[in-house]
């Protein structure tokens, strides 16, 4: 959104407009670095917790990890709508030079990622057991997944509003203190995994108070930066939610709430798939639903990696559109592509060559289950290489106010390819229909996504070729 009356736009100082005037390469060095970080460390909370559980609990703690897993993602999908959508708009009203919408759009993302994690506890806890049936947990999982699912949920109104601030902070041109803020909380994590879980034998229990005691240390250290905000005041009166505001923020954040709410979904059919042909397979139930919760974030590792790279461009398109750079921001989206997919092939080739090493880190289990494993982390991560196109080109979109493309994108591994894969292929294959349904759902979903960007960048041909701005040197 922007301010009707140009008077009242705030000019900020030069020193603050690195986003539109520094090299392009150094500039994303900058900002990808933290947020490749950051997002590791977001990964490494799960498998932390996955490894533990794992050598001190056994595979069926494991299994109620990945049952409570699709509340994680219902906390995530509502928390990136609100932090998502909030850092792209203050990133286009701060290249439009629109400080008080900025302001105002700050204050009014954070009462609304307080009010959804509060929210989102209260209900998690009230339908959990019914919840943890839909989600795919059998009988000998239930237990696990209660004392485990629980516990995490007290957590979500920190991980809410740290994920908000911690975008923020980022969008304000100081993504290493977005960094750090997370790195807090994986130290806090896997300090205290070992020591609940090996030394006062809390189990699952000890693995979730690990969690949510890292995320409380992390929203504790974003809070400490909501004074020293460069180019964003924070003031109470813009926690004050204003309609207009509260739309452009919802709207901009839109796909990344539905991303998740497809992923719950695809999450859901997997786990209710897996307990249907895994029960007429030799490797039974148990076995999959451990095994594809394993696998999923082992490939979340390396996809934060390459996410972590488009996240961090994230305020870079939006200001440098805002701007109407529009030769930085394709020179910009160049980078972005490159730099993913050789990310993603060297983590693909790892994955490869050392699956039975990175299997065992989670506990060690009988013969049919390690080849079940290795078999399953070989298949399913092929094609991760090509996905750093598809996780480019959403982020481009939502960054720059082009919504409906963004969700459109967002969508399509998910609806358009994943779940008809896992709804079909296990019909013809079984078990091993299901493990095939993610290389093939990636491949189509990036090449939908290379069709889109490609013609995006067309335009910006075409906006370049006849300025509407003048641009800075790249």
């Amino acid at each position: 959104m922007s301010n009707k009356n140009p008077s009242s736009a705030a000019v900020l100082p030069e020193e603050n407009n690195i986003m539109g005037t520094a090299p392009i390469p150094k500039l994303l060095a900058k900002f990808a670095i933290p947020s490749v970080i950051s997002m590791l460390v977001n990964s490494i909370y799960n498998l932390v917790d996955q490894i533990f559980i794992g050598q001190g609990v056994g595979y069926l703690g494991n299994a109620a990890t990945n049952v409570v897993f699709p509340f994680v993602t219902i906390a995530m999908a509502v928390s990136l709508m609100i932090s998502v959508g909030t850092a792209a708009n203050v990133g286009l009203n701060l290249g439009g030079k629109d400080q008080d919408c900025a302001n105002l759009t700050l204050g009014n993302g954070l009462t609304l990622a307080l009010s959804s994690g509060i929210l989102l506890c209260i209900l998690g806890e009230l339908f959990m057991v019914p919840l943890l049936r839909l989600f795919g947990a059998t009988d000998t999982v239930l237990p696990y997944a209660i004392d485990y699912g629980r516990i995490y949920l007290l957590g979500t109104m920190f991980t809410s509003v740290g994920i908000m601030i911690s975008d923020e902070i980022r969008a304000d041109g100081n993504p290493g203190y977005a960094m750090n803020s997370m790195l807090i909380g994986a130290v806090l994590n896997c300090v205290l995994d070992p020591l609940f879980i090996f030394v006062f034998h809390w189990g699952v229990k000890g693995a979730a108070f690990a969690t949510i005691i890292g995320q409380f240390g992390t929203l504790i250290f974003c809070l400490l930066y909501l004074k020293k905000f460069r180019t964003l005041t924070m003031k109470k009166e813009n926690m004050k939610l204003r309609l207009s505001v509260v739309k452009s923020i919802l709207t901009l954040g839109l796909s990344s709430f539905l991303t998740q709410c497809a992923a719950l979904v695809m999450q859901i059919i997997m786990n209710q798939q897996t307990i249907k042909y895994g029960a007429l397979s030799q490797y039974g139930a148990d076995i999959p639903l451990t095994v594809f919760g394993i696998v999923n974030k082992v490939n979340g590792l390396m996809m934060s990696l390459i996410m972590g790279i488009s996240v961090g461009s994230q305020p870079l398109f939006s200001y440098n559109y805002g701007a109407k750079l529009f030769t930085r921001v394709k020179k910009l989206a160049k980078t972005c592509l490159i730099v993913c997919v050789t990310i993603g092939f060297l983590g693909m080739l790892c994955l490869q060559i050392f699956p039975q090493q990175i299997i065992s880190l989670f506990g060690q289990e009988n013969a049919l289950y390690n080849e079940f494993a290795v078999m399953c982390l070989k298949n399913m991560t092929i094609f991760i290489f090509v996905m750093g196109v598809q996780m480019v080109a959403s982020v481009y979109f939502q960054a720059v106010g082009k919504a409906m493309g963004a969700t459109v994108l967002s969508l399509s591994r998910q609806v358009l390819f994943m779940i008809p894969c896992m709804l079909l292929l296990p019909h013809f294959f079984g078990i091993i229909g299901l493990m095939w349904s993610f290389p093939v759902s990636d491949v189509f979903s990036v090449a939908m996504a290379a069709v889109m960007l490609t013609t995006e960048m067309r335009k910006l041909n075409r906006l370049i070729r006849f300025p509407l701005a003048p641009e800075a040197d790249v």
